[in-house]
């Protein structure tokens, strides 16, 4: 499976670390102890088995309009198969396109069994994720807004990767030149 994913810039990585770091010396589960040498805060656009010419075409589009200014709105909890304690970002219309391009470009060239529902531009929620793990209600009724830092309010994402999981492989998603 290959994902599609958008990087922080430097200062907004920065505090998402700070508070991944926060989190694992807190004894919660935390990014932080995800030890694979790509592991970074991104924000996941899609996912598809693989990234053929038609999409890879589409992708260079849209990598060539960032960086994009964005905001954290907050600390958001989701109850999927896994917990995830996360910062939200704001859905606004540019980014809102933005991810509608991507799902367009993956969707066009990809079987529509192997796409998440959780990444349609009706079912995506833009975040950050600070913290995951497979224990159901592991952020519930914990004080973990005060053991983190505000989240910076003003963002740019940047750059355009790959992530393949089969190989573990990064690739940067260049915009066309």
């Amino acid at each position: 499976m290959r994902t599609v994913e958008l990087l922080l810039d430097e200062a907004a990585e920065l505090a998402v670390l700070d508070a991944w770091r926060r989190l694992a010396d807190a004894g919660l589960p935390s990014q932080a102890r995800h030890r694979s040498p790509t592991n970074r805060p991104h924000l996941t656009l899609a996912a598809c088995p693989e990234l053929t010419a038609p999409i890879r075409w589409e992708l260079t589009e849209v990598a060539a309009d960032l960086p994009l200014p964005v905001r954290f709105t907050g600390v958001i909890r989701f109850e999927r198969p896994t917990s995830v304690l996360a910062w939200s970002l704001e859905l606004d219309s540019a980014l809102a396109d933005l991810h509608r391009r991507v799902w367009e470009a993956v969707a066009s060239d990809s079987p529509p069994e192997t796409l998440s529902p959780f990444h349609s531009p009706e079912g995506w929620n833009p975040h950050i994720t600070l913290g995951r793990t497979r224990r159901a209600g592991a952020f519930a009724g914990r004080r973990v807004p005060g053991l983190l830092p505000p989240p910076p309010l003003s963002v740019r994402l940047t750059t355009l990767r790959s992530y393949d999981t089969e190989t573990g492989s990064l690739e940067v998603l260049e915009p066309r030149r």
